[in-house]
C-alpha cells in the first residue's frame, strides 16, 4: 500500500516554503506521492453543487489560493528525488491536448519519470461558461483528449481526428520518460467516470473511502474493462481516506493500492509532527 498527500498546491501550500516543506518531509517519511488540484477560476456565487461536501461548496471558499496544478509539481520535483507527483485532478476537457501532452511530458522529463496524470471532466458549469466551453459535452472532450494525448506521446509524427480535437502530422517533444507514457488516472465517481476508467484509464481514483461504495464502483470498472477487451487487474485503484489503519486496510482488501490523505496540518511544525505520526502509526504497519 502506498500513501499520498492531497491538496499540495492549495491554501498555505501556494507558499513556496510550505510546498517545499510538504514535499521534502513527505519524501523523508516514506510517502509515495503528493497531489495537486485544479480550478482555473472560481466564479463568484456559483450554483453548481460541489460533489464532495454536504454543503455543496468548495472547502476554503471562493478566495482560497488554488495555483496551477503542474507548476508546483515542477517546483516539488526540484527539491525531491523519489517522491511521485500527481494531479487529482486536472480538468481535462478545459485543456487542449497539444498543450497538455507537452506540459506533462516536460514535467515527466524534469522529474525523471515521476509524474501521474489524474484527470476529471469537471463539475463547475460556471467555470466552463467563463472559458467559453460547452459544459454538456465535457465527457466526450475528455475521452478524445485522453486518446489524443497518448497519440502525441507514442508517435514521432502524430495525427488525431475527432469531433472536438483535430491535428495532422505534428511532432511533440520531449516524450515522457516513463515507458508507454505518463499513467493517466481517471478521477470521479459518476457512472461516466467509472466507465471511462474501465475503457481508458491506467488507474481509477474516486475521492472517498467508503468500502461499500467503492466495491460497487470497482466492479463497474472491471466490467467495463472486460467489455473493452482490457485486463481489469492492470487498472490501479486509488482512493481517499482518513489516516486510520483500520480504514486503510479495509480499502486495501478491496484491491486499493494507493490511499491519498488530506494534509495533517497547515503549518510547518504541525505538518512535520503529523506526517511523522502517520508514518509511524499507519505507514509502517501496512
Amino acid at each position: 500500500m502506498k500513501l499520498g498527500i492531497m491538496f499540495a498546491n492549495s491554501g498555505p501550500f501556494a507558499n513556496p516554503e510550505m510546498l517545499a516543506h510538504l514535499a521534502t518531509t513527505a519524501e523523508r517519511c516514506g510517502f509515495e506521492s503528493i497531489w495537486t488540484v485544479e480550478h482555473v477560476v472560481i466564479p463568484q456565487d456559483y450554483k453548481s453543487p460541489y460533489p464532495y461536501s454536504s454543503s455543496g461548496k468548495i472547502p476554503g471558499g471562493e478566495d482560497f489560493d488554488i495555483p496551477d496544478p503542474l507548476l508546483p509539481l515542477a517546483y516539488a520535483a526540484a527539491v525531491t528525488k523519489t517522491l511521485k507527483l500527481g494531479t487529482a485532478v486536472v480538468i481535462l476537457p478545459q485543456r487542449h491536448p497539444l498543450y497538455m501532452a507537452k506540459e506533462v511530458a516536460t514535467l515527466d522529463k524534469l522529474s525523471n519519470g515521476r509524474v501521474m496524470l489524474g484527470i476529471g471532466s469537471g463539475w463547475l458549469k460556471e467555470e466552463f461558461d467563463a472559458l467559453g466551453l460547452d459544459f454538456h459535452v465535457r465527457g466526450r472532450r475528455t475521452d478524445e483528449a485522453i486518446e489524443a494525448i497518448r497519440v502525441l506521446w507514442r508517435e514521432n509524427v502524430a495525427s488525431f481526428s475527432g469531433k472536438h480535437f483535430n491535428f495532422s502530422q505534428v511532432k511533440s517533444y520531449p516524450k515522457p520518460v516513463q515507458p508507454g507514457g505518463v499513467p493517466i488516472l481517471v478521477g470521479g465517481h459518476s457512472p461516466a467516470a467509472t466507465r471511462r476508467a474501465g475503457r481508458l484509464g491506467d488507474g481509477f481514483f474516486p475521492a472517498f473511502g467508503n468500502p461499500d461504495r467503492l466495491k460497487g464502483l470497482f466492479a463497474m470498472v472491471a466490467e467495463e474493462a472486460r467489455k473493452a477487451g482490457r485486463d481489469p487487474n492492470r487498472i490501479e485503484l486509488s482512493c481517499m481516506a482518513r489516516a486510520r489503519l483500520d480504514e486503510i486496510k479495509a480499502v486495501q482488501d478491496l484491491g486499493v493500492r494507493r490511499v491519498v490523505l488530506g494534509p495533517p496540518a497547515f503549518d510547518k511544525d504541525g505538518l512535520t509532527r503529523g506526517l511523522e505520526k502517520i508514518a509511524d502509526e499507519v505507514l509502517s504497519k501496512l
